[in-house]
């Protein structure tokens, strides 16, 4: 595997990436509501790049942000080959971040519209059956760059990611959306979720590699930017749809909607079709102004 710095920025492998995320998702069988009606579960994706040693990933650290726990890229790469590969070599070089955004199709978010308590079924099918998928998207990126001669790791499944108990809720070692924001690729909601130029009824994904990527522009003024609540006192829908009424004019409480969907939604997961740890929710993601695009302007306000 390459240890020593890369001296040029290598676009070909970023269009190669990208290209690849595109395609396995066109393409991949997982993709694919098996129990439903064999419909894919992901439309096509996004794909950005970040500078690993950005200054935004340190900032990350701080408690108001996230807190000392979460790891900079540096550091996932380097915890990976010490702790998973048994390398002392640290000396690590270039660090890229590699993130992209998965939207759920459009027949998945029409069907959640409705529900008022839980998730419909394709909703619930899309959050369980997509983790097989996800992992042969991870797996076809990090072989694609180990083939190339670079490190490569997708934090969120390797053995050193832990989802911690914090005052404000649990919170893990590595925040895809954060992730996905330092790359370009969206901005935060009231909700606590990234609001995408394809929404926020997504999933998101990343990989820590030592290949130096082109970073992709931040085309924002700051990191709320998308939100119309947040940015002018606007919509504010996402807390109307929210069963649990954890979502107000003060944000998102993280406690009352884990609380929600794991003990108020748990009989869910026995219902008939039903799968998965847990049913999941989805309704502040559905049948709200951002949930495939980022909101035109919006007059209105929904909550006091």
């Amino acid at each position: 595997m390459k240890s020593a710095t890369v001296t040029d920025l290598d676009d070909n492998l970023a269009q190669l990436i990208d290209k690849s995320i595109k395609q396995c998702t066109r393409e991949n069988a997982d993709n694919c509501l098996k129990d439903i009606d064999g419909s894919p579960i992901f439309a096509e994706p996004l794909v950005g790049f970040a500078d690993g040693d950005d200054p935004l990933f340190l900032e990350y650290k701080r408690r108001e942000v996230i807190g000392d726990f979460h790891l900079t890229p540096r550091e996932a790469l380097e915890i990976y080959l010490r702790e998973e590969l048994n390398n002392t070599d640290l000396s690590v070089g270039d660090v890229s971040v590699i993130s992209w955004i998965q939207p759920y199709t459009k027949e998945t978010r029409i069907s959640n519209r409705t529900m008022t308590v839980g998730p419909s079924l394709r909703w619930n099918h899309s959050r369980w059956r997509s983790v097989t998928f996800l992992n042969n998207l991870n797996d076809l990126i990090i072989n694609l760059l180990q083939d190339r001669g670079y490190w490569a790791v997708a934090p969120t499944t390797a053995r050193f990611f832990k989802v911690l108990d914090t005052s404000r809720g649990q919170a893990s070692i590595w925040s895809e959306r954060h992730i996905a924001y330092a790359a370009g690729l969206g901005t935060f909601s009231l909700t606590d979720a990234l609001i995408t130029p394809k929404g926020l009824a997504m999933r998101c994904g990343s990989i820590v590699t030592n290949a130096k990527l082109p970073p992709s522009p931040r085309l924002y003024s700051n990191h709320t930017a998308n939100c119309s609540f947040l940015e002018n006192g606007t919509c504010g829908l996402c807390a109307v749809r929210c069963p649990a009424g954890a979502i107000t004019s003060r944000g998102h409480d993280k406690i009352k909607c884990h609380d929600y969907i794991y003990l108020e939604l748990a009989p869910w997961v026995k219902k008939d079709g039903y799968t998965g740890g847990y049913a999941g929710c989805g309704l502040c993601m559905t049948g709200v102004p951002c949930e495939a695009k980022i909101p035109g302007k919006i007059t209105k306000r929904f909550i006091a």
